[in-house]
């Protein structure tokens, strides 16, 4: 049976990052936002006093310290600015969006009791592993170098942003947000393992004692490798 064709309308890429004092959307906080708007070019930008102590060890990634949000406003008043910046038809675009910035960006939401717009998102990371699974590594910095962007000042979110812009466009060529937004809908067996030792070995020749070493030490539980988990337990190389 054909699959019948997702349609939406015509969505202006929002490219947004995020910088926190932790990895945890549940219990951690967003410290900085930044957005830029390509077709209007527009920029969005705030700190945000997180209510709390950002963790030297959160400091020493982005360089941002307590004194510098101490002034800042709180996410609730940010967030409101926020959604009025990604007004009309948007399609909102970061890279590990999936596993980080929409999961902060939707617990700050609810932590502040402001209405979450129903965006669509583009995880710019995951589009990077399914089509281009020749390359070694699909970390932003990584893509930027192969793509011979110039550097800037990495882990502050409005120069992440402005290499993901770059780096994204060079990846989509012409393709539109509709059609990446189709692509990415289509659910796509995983054929070959996409990292580690064993990256591009099929998944049904994988050793049964790495992936059972990777189901044992969860990392076959991480949001960014659910395929690979389908894929296994599809094969029967997963234990019941």
């Amino acid at each position: 049976m054909t699959r019948p064709k997702i349609l939406y309308m015509a969505k202006r890429p929002i490219y947004y990052d995020t910088e926190t004092t932790g990895v945890r959307s549940d219990k951690d906080r967003i410290i900085e936002i930044a957005a830029f708007d390509p077709e209007q070019d527009r920029t969005f930008h705030s700190l945000i006093n997180p209510g709390c102590p950002i963790p030297p060890e959160a400091s020493a990634i982005h360089n941002i310290t307590d004194e510098m949000v101490k002034e800042a406003p709180q996410f609730g008043e940010v967030g409101k600015q926020f959604i009025e910046f990604c007004s009309e038809e948007v399609v909102l675009i970061a890279h590990n969006n999936d596993a980080f910035d929409q999961p902060f960006i939707e617990c700050e939401f609810k932590r502040n009791e402001v209405t979450l717009p129903n965006w669509p998102y583009i995880d710019s990371l995951k589009f990077s592993r399914k089509y281009r699974p020749d390359l070694p590594r699909h970390s932003l910095q990584h893509l930027r170098e192969y793509h011979g962007i110039e550097a800037n000042n990495a882990h502050r979110a409005l120069d992440d942003v402005y290499i993901l812009h770059q780096v994204f466009s060079q990846m989509i060529d012409d393709l539109t947000m509709e059609t990446i937004l189709d692509l990415m809908s289509q659910k796509q067996t995983l054929r070959h393992m996409p990292f580690g030792k064993h990256r591009g070995t099929p998944i049904k020749d994988m050793p049964a004692g790495y992936v059972r070493w990777l189901h044992e030490n969860g990392a076959l539980d991480k949001p960014d490798n659910a395929e690979l988990k389908e894929a296994f337990s599809t094969l029967g190389m997963l234990p019941l």
